[in-house]
C-alpha cells in the first residue's frame, strides 16, 4: 500500500464532505448567478486545502471560470487536470443523498466527484512534501454540459504549456474503467427552402422543402459506417405549415461522430456540399466538426499503463474503455497533447436521476491520480 493512498484513505470522511458540500452548490449550466456561488465554494475548499495561485476568469453569459496553481512557480512547465462546474441538473430537481456506500445529487458523478478527487489529489502531493519541478495547473470551467463555447480557447491555451493532461471526468460504469478513447462531434444544420402551393389545385407548381429534407436525410445516412466508427444521426426535424400545402420551409440538426482525426475533413465536405434532388428548393448547411476524437495512441495507452500499475500496487485491476461521447479532453488530444480521461470516482448514472458515485472508491481513485501528479512533476524529493 502507498503512503499516497494511506494518507487519503485516513481522509474519507473529509473528502466526502466535500464533495457534498460542492453538490449542495448546485449548477446548473444556465444559472450563471448559481454556478457564480458553487465557484466561490470551490474557490473556498481550493484555499483551505491547498492554498496555491488563483486566477478568475470573468464570464458575462456563463459562470466565471477558474485557474488553480500549485507548485514551482520558476517553471513554466505544468501538468493541466481539467474539470468543470456546471451540470445538466435545474435547481431543486435532484436530491442529494446518502444511502450505503453511495452519494446521490446533481452532478455527483459528472463531475464534482472528479473536482473532489483533484482537490484532494494536489492537497496529498503538498501535505506528503513531494517537490516537483512542474506547476500543476486545475483548470475549472462552467460551459461544458453546453458546448464548451466560452471555455475553448482557455483550455487550448493552458493546454499548450502542458506536458500532460488529465481529465478527471465520470469513470465507465459499472467498474471504474478510464477513458482511452472518445469519439469526435461534429454540430450541422440544415435549412431547406421551397416554393409553396396548394396542394390539390396547383401542387405541380410548388416544390416541397420537406420532400428535398426526405431525400437529404436518406443521403446522409449514406455516411454512416459502423466498421469505422461513423455515425449520423439527424435528431431534430421540422418544416410545413399545414398538410395542404406544398412545404416552403423545412429544417434538420445533424449530430456526426468519428474515431478517427483523419475522418473529419472529408466528412464534413460532404455534410456542406449536398447533391440536389427537388427542383426549385435550395439547400443550405451549417456547422462544423467541433472537437476532434480522442483516440487511442501510444501516449495514451502509456499514461493508461501507468495508471494501471499505480491502481495493481493500490489492490485492485483498473480497466479501459472508450466512450462515443465528447468531453474538452477531446479538445486537448486533438492538439497532440498526451491526454488521458475519465479519471474520476467509481459510480453512475451521469446526467440520469441515480446518478451517485462509491464514497469508499474516493480515497483510491484521489490516490491514482496523486501518483500520476507525482510521477510526471519531475520529482526531487
Amino acid at each position: 500500500m502507498s503512503q499516497v493512498l494511506d494518507y487519503l484513505k485516513a481522509n474519507k470522511t473529509n473528502i466526502k464532505d466535500t464533495l457534498i458540500r460542492l453538490t449542495k452548490a448546485e449548477s446548473p449550466s444556465l444559472n450563471k448567478q448559481l454556478v457564480d456561488l458553487c465557484g466561490k465554494e470551490l474557490k473556498r475548499e481550493f484555499t483551505q486545502l491547498i492554498g496555491g495561485d488563483i486566477t478568475i476568469i470573468e464570464k458575462e453569459t456563463v459562470g466565471n471560470q477558474y485557474k488553480f496553481t500549485y507548485g514551482n512557480h520558476e517553471n513554466s512547465e505544468q501538468i493541466l487536470i481539467i474539470g468543470h462546474l456546471d451540470t445538466v441538473w435545474d435547481e431543486g430537481v435532484l436530491p442529494l443523498k446518502e444511502e450505503g456506500d453511495f452519494l446521490y445529487g446533481p452532478g455527483v458523478f459528472d463531475m464534482k466527484g472528479g473536482l473532489t478527487i483533484s482537490l484532494w489529489a494536489i492537497k496529498a502531493v503538498k501535505e506528503l512534501n513531494v517537490k516537483g519541478n512542474c506547476n500543476i495547473v486545475l483548470l475549472v470551467t462552467t460551459d461544458e454540459e453546453i458546448g464548451s463555447n466560452e471555455s475553448k480557447g482557455l483550455i487550448l491555451e493552458e493546454a499548450q504549456k502542458s506536458k500532460v493532461v488529465f481529465i478527471p471526468e465520470s469513470s465507465i460504469e459499472p467498474n471504474g474503467a478510464v477513458k482511452t478513447a472518445r469519439k469526435g462531434v461534429g454540430k450541422f444544420t440544415m435549412k431547406v427552402e421551397g416554393i409553396a402551393a396548394h396542394a390539390g389545385i396547383n401542387a405541380w407548381d410548388g416544390a416541397s422543402a420537406i420532400e428535398e429534407l426526405a431525400h437529404q436525410i436518406i443521403d446522409l445516412k449514406k455516411l454512416s459506417n459502423q466498421e469505422e466508427g461513423i455515425s449520423i444521426n439527424i435528431g431534430v426535424i421540422h418544416g410545413g405549415t399545414r398538410s395542404n400545402v406544398i412545404a416552403k420551409e423545412a429544417y434538420a440538426e445533424i449530430d456526426v461522430r468519428i474515431t478517427k482525426k483523419e475522418q473529419a475533413e472529408k466528412l464534413q465536405h460532404a455534410i456542406l456540399n449536398r447533391p440536389h434532388y427537388i427542383t426549385g428548393t435550395k439547400v443550405e448547411v451549417a456547422g462544423s466538426m467541433e472537437r476532434f476524437p480522442l483516440e487511442r495512441t501510444e501516449q495514451v495507452i502509456q499514461l493508461y499503463e501507468e495508471l494501471r500499475e499505480i491502481a495493481r500496487v493500490h489492490g485492485y485491476e483498473l480497466e479501459e474503455g472508450a466512450s462515443g461521447g465528447a468531453s474538452d479532453g477531446n479538445l486537448t488530444a486533438g492538439i497532440g497533447i498526451p491526454t488521458i480521461d475519465g479519471l474520476g470516482p467509481l459510480g453512475g448514472g451521469a446526467h440520469q436521476e441515480s446518478e451517485h458515485v462509491s464514497i469508499s472508491n474516493l480515497p483510491y481513485r484521489a490516490a491514482l491520480l496523486a501518483e500520476m501528479l507525482i510521477k510526471h512533476s519531475c520529482v526531487k524529493e
